[in-house]
């Protein structure tokens, strides 16, 4: 059996989309362009080289940082005007350090919303709250809940079972949030402290 070859539909700029994805996890970890002589370098090299549209260059990915992507295989999407690698990254494949580009959600995610309503409670008390309750009670009473509710986590794990362990962390996660709150600290603050240690250790 033979096939015709495949002809890239690039667009009247000369480039085409290129996802890239993760051969191991399927993790997407970018989107990029590549005119005819990213193509031709990935496929001799070896590793994923896309045009810069800022730059107006050819940009072999990785070479500076080291965090390089090998191609394990190139395919093409049924209409032939996307391209989707399948990778072995050596690296994070953002720019910031992340794993993936896509590590932002576009919607806030259960605990930035609930957090949003702590301060919204904070800033305006309603009668009867027990958010209200809790902050106008000040940092020792809240304190006192995250360790009454830390003990309440650790004697879920040892045999109340998981329904039960998933509620008590649910009640833990919330006074911490009070906490933060109360601190005039934010979600964000502990989030950026975790990519730190994260980034620690690669």
């Amino acid at each position: 059996m033979s096939y015709e070859p495949i002809q890239i539909k690039f667009d009247h700029r000369g480039l085409v989309p290129a996802v890239v994805q993760d051969a191991n996890t399927g993790q997407v970890l970018m989107v990029a362009w590549m005119n005819e002589e990213a193509l031709r370098h990935t496929q001799e090299t070896g590793q994923a080289h896309f045009w810069s549209r800022s730059r107006q260059e050819l940009w072999h990915k990785g070479a500076t940082s080291g965090n390089v992507m090998n191609v394990r295989e190139i395919r093409v999407d049924c209409d032939a005007d996307t391209l989707l690698l399948l990778v072995d990254p050596a690296g994070p494949a953002c720019h910031t350090g992340e794993q993936s580009c896509f590590y932002r959600r576009l919607q806030p995610s259960v605990l930035e919303t609930l957090f949003a309503t702590i301060l919204d409670r904070q800033a305006n008390p309603r009668p009867g709250s027990y958010t209200v309750h809790l902050l106008e009670a000040g940092e020792d009473e809240i304190l006192k809940k995250v360790g009454e509710e830390a003990m309440e986590v650790i004697l879920a794990a040892k045999g109340q079972g998981d329904e039960r362990l998933i509620s008590e962390i649910a009640d833990l996660f919330y006074h911490l949030l009070v906490l933060l709150a109360a601190r005039g600290l934010s979600l964000a603050d502990v989030e950026d402290e975790l990519v730190r240690r994260q980034h620690q250790a690669r």
